[in-house]
């Protein structure tokens, strides 16, 4: 398991009228050479991200320690590849971290990843597409069908910060005790409630999203 590439992003103008929303975005990341600084961010609302040259824009849904990474597998960026018939470098998704031979999806929350000799990273929530990711691609119907596919990529906490680069390998060191994957997660919070009492047992999701799984469990 390997760590293709390092992404981060830019500022720029976010002009996707219909397909996205106006303003300014951080879903533009480029692969950088050398290594990047990964720390906690902090709590979200500050545009804070775990990794150095990186942060985000919308302040609601998108940065702080539970969404400090953003994670999304090589191989499943080769499936859209041949769906959309276009290339998709990293980054084109707006992932921090392009991995090879990692099942993100298939990660349960709550397990950790040792990249490199010093990070330790811990999955903790899954991606919702919204629509300035639509727009990004151009794509009507994106997020209807992104959605559908439940292949959202994962988000990560920093548990131990330091540096990372491409090229660096990625292993597993802990897996909790329960059947909660990313896929899963997701499914339960788009088009499959009946799964949400599942993510009762998950003790490493965010306090945000069981707060929001509560919510939903006794409306």
């Amino acid at each position: 398991m390997e760590l293709l590439s390092v992404n981060v992003g830019k500022p720029r103008q976010n002009p996707w009228k219909g397909l996205g929303t106006t303003g300014t975005t951080g879903i533009d990341k480029r692969p950088v050479d050398g290594p990047v600084a990964v720390t906690a961010p902090g709590p979200k609302g500050t545009g804070a991200v775990g990794l150095a040259g990186d942060r985000v824009y919308d302040l609601d849904h998108h940065g702080g320690s539970d969404q400090a990474v953003y994670a999304y597998a090589r191989e499943d960026l080769d499936g859209w590849e041949a769906e959309l018939g276009r290339p998709l470098p990293g980054g084109s998704f707006g992932e921090n971290l392009t991995t090879l031979g990692v099942d993100v999806n298939g990660a349960l929350i709550g397990e950790r990843w040792r990249i490199g000799p010093q990070v330790l990273l811990e999955v903790s929530s899954a991606r919702i597409p919204c629509s300035t990711f639509q727009g990004w691609l151009q794509r009507e119907g994106w997020i209807k069908r992104f959605t559908q596919a439940a292949l959202p990529g994962a988000y990560l906490r920093v548990i131990e910060p330091g540096e990372i680069r491409a090229g660096d390998p990625v292993e597993i060191v802990h897996r909790p005790d329960h059947d909660v994957t990313v896929a899963v997660l997701f499914r339960a919070a788009t088009l499959e409630p009946e799964l949400l009492p599942k993510l009762l047992v998950v003790d490493a999701l965010p306090e945000e999203d069981q707060a929001w799984v509560r919510r939903r469990l006794s409306a």
